[in-house]
């Protein structure tokens, strides 16, 4: 699913009541807040659907596909998510 069609599946819901604007801006503004409960808890959870945690991966050795010289790759943070009981059993 796009973003596109995930607006116009909410605008869908409303019947009319709510144009695609408005529909576009209750998901932008429904991820930024999940984007900064990220940020700020370092997990965002949502009943019946998941939990999105920060994880953190240590620095490693790597190599270079080109040349095959080993280098080292950063620390660094990424989003995780953990999927409900409810939402598998659904799949």
């Amino acid at each position: 699913m796009t973003k596109a069609e995930l607006i116009v599946a909410v605008a869908g819901q409303y019947n009319g009541t709510i144009t695609k604007k408005m529909a576009g801006e209750i998901v932008d503004t429904m991820f930024d807040t999940i984007r900064k409960a990220i940020k700020k808890e370092s997990r965002f959870s949502y009943p019946g659907f998941g939990t999105f945690t920060v994880r953190t991966r240590k620095a490693r050795k790597g190599r270079n596909p080109q040349t095959g010289a080993q280098i080292t790759i950063k620390a660094s943070k990424t989003v995780g998510f953990r999927p409900s009981r409810e939402l598998k059993q659904s799949l």
